[in-house]
């Protein structure tokens, strides 16, 4: 069966473009999820590992998609040979069942996990620059809702539940929770 993994790190990336790269492959069986590759304990990953059966192959854009370290990357791979699954990667145009598309896989995972790394380094060091000249000031401070007060009185005294508070005020989970804890701090 041909099967492909498709990920894009947040919702609000699009994974068309992976889509389209694969139409021509025959694809009985796509597995889409928007998260990042930080570990490999993804839900359609997992699936996708627990679906796959031994002859069947694996498409994905390339291997960053799979993975961002290198021993995330070669332990899924040893985990596919295990199982005698083949996973082809269009743009390495890898196949990662051959001796030379294990090195070269090895080698490609090696560089990402190093590009990554100079990106977060140089991410690093424009703050630094930024905050010595006083250009970088974090993310703005989030602004109280302006019906917070009544709101925030009702969900104190449980006229109403976290979500129901969170719609009324327009906020998502997190925001919501961290106004409430400087909110609670304010009143200490």
């Amino acid at each position: 069966m041909r099967v492909a993994y498709i990920r894009v790190s947040t919702v609000e990336q699009n994974e068309d473009r992976q889509i389209k790269a694969m139409e021509h492959l025959g694809i009985e069986r796509y597995f889409i999820e928007k998260v990042s590759a930080k570990d490999t304990n993804r839900p359609k990953l997992v699936d996708l590992l627990e679906f796959v059966r031994e002859g069947d192959t694996i498409y994905i854009k390339d291997f960053s998609r799979l993975a961002r370290s290198t021993k995330d990357l070669l332990y899924i791979v040893e985990q596919l040979d295990g199982k005698n699954i083949k996973l082809i990667s269009l743009k390495e145009n890898l196949d990662t069942s051959t001796s030379t598309g294990k090195l070269m896989l090895t080698m490609i995972g090696a560089i990402y996990e190093f590009e990554r790394a100079n990106i977060l380094e140089r991410q690093r060091e424009g703050i630094v620059i930024a905050k010595e000249n006083g250009k970088y000031k974090g993310r703005k401070k989030i602004e109280y809702p302006s019906n917070w007060a009544e709101v925030y009185g009702k969900w104190k005294t449980r006229e109403v539940n976290g979500s129901e508070a969170m719609e009324k005020l327009g906020l998502k989970r997190n925001t919501f929770y961290k106004l409430l804890k400087e909110y609670g701090e304010g009143e200490n």
